[in-house]
């Protein structure tokens, strides 16, 4: 994701974000400081403080630009019209892409860290990320369900099912470092393992 779209007509505000993530992922969280954050980005701490009240403030704002980058990555696939079994296979392919990369693998660790002291963080990540990508792949699978093309109870708790069916075998050995990025050919493997799986419990009879 090297191509980040510009979600704040402020570019002194998106400049400062951009410096925060990376002294964030550098040093973490608790060891950052708006002192370093203002240094590197060439003002004074005043000048910080005039978009961001605080470190807190600056890291939840870094969260949900994150979050939002990833979304658009990944669910807009959604709205090409495919076919179901084709778009879970799109998504869950370009899901397993991102979400296991090093750098979002970085971005989980240090979030997960941040939330053990300040569990408002932990909520702000998994607002604006699991859960509200779990409420998008919802309302898709909800069409599919008007449509007669999938027999689900809760669209929701769907969506969550076929996250976890898509990451379940890897995500804990990539958090822990014991594998590496997966290959194009294992994420195949993988989506394709679950949208069978998913399909043999929700395609209509």
């Amino acid at each position: 994701m090297e191509a980040k779209p510009r979600l704040d007509r402020d570019a002194r505000r998106e400049a400062i974000l951009d410096v925060a993530a990376e002294v964030f992922l550098e040093e973490g969280f608790d060891a950052a400081s708006m002192s370093t954050i203002a240094a590197r980005v060439g003002g004074s701490k005043s000048t910080l403080y005039n978009y961001f009240k605080s470190k807190e403030e600056i890291f939840v704002a870094h969260i949900e630009r994150y979050c939002s980058w990833q979304r658009e990555a990944m669910f807009q696939l959604l709205d090409e019209g495919a076919d179901l079994r084709s778009a879970l296979t799109h998504l869950g392919q370009r899901y397993l892409t991102n979400v296991l990369s090093d750098r979002n693998m970085s971005h989980f660790r240090l979030i997960v860290a941040a939330a053990e002291r300040s569990p408002d963080l932990g909520r702000a990540f998994y607002e604006a990320g699991p859960l509200r990508g779990a409420q998008i792949l919802g309302d898709f699978l909800s069409r599919m369900k008007a449509e007669g093309r999938i027999e689900i109870d809760d669209p929701v708790a769907a969506a969550h099912q076929f996250i976890g069916l898509c990451q379940n075998r890897l995500l804990k050995a990539r958090l822990v470092n014991y594998v590496g990025e997966p290959t194009p050919e294992t994420i195949h493997a993988e989506v394709n393992a679950a949208v069978r799986t998913f399909m043999a419990a929700f395609a209509p009879d």
